[in-house]
């Protein structure tokens, strides 16, 4: 028999989403997005795999086994990376968390869901565009049209502020400061606010924009649209790029073996202040980093820069030869040292 008042479990969720998370933890509403695809996608496998309809589970259908078996199916049925798969268990932690202070008879069940542990994902190597590639996709663009003035426009803008796409997409008229100083303001993850400085040029590139979009730079309106004068998705962002890059290829060949998206935009910005002299501090201010061991890794990404330094370091001669080479008693080397 179908459930007519709603089980702990419909409970939970409701309260979860419409009070625990946006009003006693403040989170952002991408954050909630995020967390609830990956509770549908959880709760989907589950009534698939019990034969029944969603409204019928409750909290007694999430046990650890059922977990596991939900991040195989993402990672082969669905081919998640392993970096998703942790992501759809962090959101399911964290709903477990909430489950057992609620109801002190789940905090058993919320322990044993909690024990899943996270996968070791292999680490890729950072992917960016060099500043001489920029050049080479931005001169590709056609500026003669309105969408590829939007396009030169936006990249630009990426580049010089090292924005996350969400950042970008963000970005309203009234948050742009096209007369000296030059800079805008971005919100990031937590919904931190930090302003970041404009070349002049990139301030020219949105200030005619703008003026050719009819923008009031005192209002709310959404900086970039889409040809239906809706704003800009993430997905639409990854095509512009994915876009002018694969033109670009025909004068950078180099270009077909990186793997870019959009996030590769903000890694050229923090390799381009890097080799420009900005010390790692100032680049994680830039960049909105809420730990320095994020913007560390870029010390180490630059071939160029590892290249130069290699070059400083006086190398061994070819004639040297090992001590313990030469004397066959190894133990008592060993004992030397």
């Amino acid at each position: 028999m179908k459930p007519t008042t709603p089980n702990r479990l419909a409970t939970c969720l409701r309260d979860y989403f419409t009070d625990h998370l946006p009003r006693l933890r403040g989170m952002s509403p991408h954050t909630i997005h995020s967390y609830r695809d990956s509770l549908v996608l959880l709760l989907r496998f589950l009534a698939s795999r019990r034969r029944c309809q969603v409204c019928e589970l409750d909290l007694d259908d999430i046990e650890p086994d059922q977990i596991l078996a939900f991040l195989t199916y993402l990672e082969q049925d669905r081919n998640n990376g392993v970096p998703t798969r942790n992501v759809r268990l962090a959101a399911i932690h964290a709903f477990l968390r909430y489950v057992g202070a609620q109801h002190l008879d789940q905090i058993e069940r919320a322990q044993r869901v909690l024990a899943v542990p996270f996968k070791r994902a292999r680490q890729r190597v950072v992917e960016y565009l060099e500043y001489a590639e920029i050049e080479a996709v931005l001169s590709r663009i056609d500026r003669s049209s309105r969408d590829g003035r939007r396009d030169y426009a936006l990249l630009v803008t990426m580049f010089n502020t090292g924005a996350r796409v969400q950042e970008v997409l963000d970005l309203r008229a009234r948050d742009l400061q096209l007369t000296r100083p030059y800079q805008l303001r971005l919100f990031g993850k937590g919904r931190k606010e930090r302003f970041c400085p404009l070349w002049p040029q990139t301030a020219k590139e949105l200030r005619a924009f703008c003026a050719e979009r009819q923008f009031d730079l005192r209002s709310e309106s959404r900086v970039f649209l889409n040809h239906r004068e809706e704003p800009l998705t993430r997905y639409g962002v990854r095509y512009i790029l994915a876009k002018h890059i694969d033109r670009a290829r025909l004068d950078v060949p180099a270009l077909a073996s990186k793997r870019l998206h959009p996030h590769s935009m903000r890694h050229s910005t923090a390799v381009a202040l890097l080799k420009s002299g900005a010390d790692l501090s100032t680049i994680g201010q830039f960049l909105g980093h809420a730990s320095p061991n994020t913007t560390n890794r870029y010390a180490s990404i630059d071939l160029d820069m590892k290249r130069e330094a290699i070059a400083k370091v006086k190398p061994i001669p070819h004639s040297c030869t090992a001590s313990w080479r030469k004397n066959q008693a190894v133990l008592e080397w060993l004992e030397q040292l």
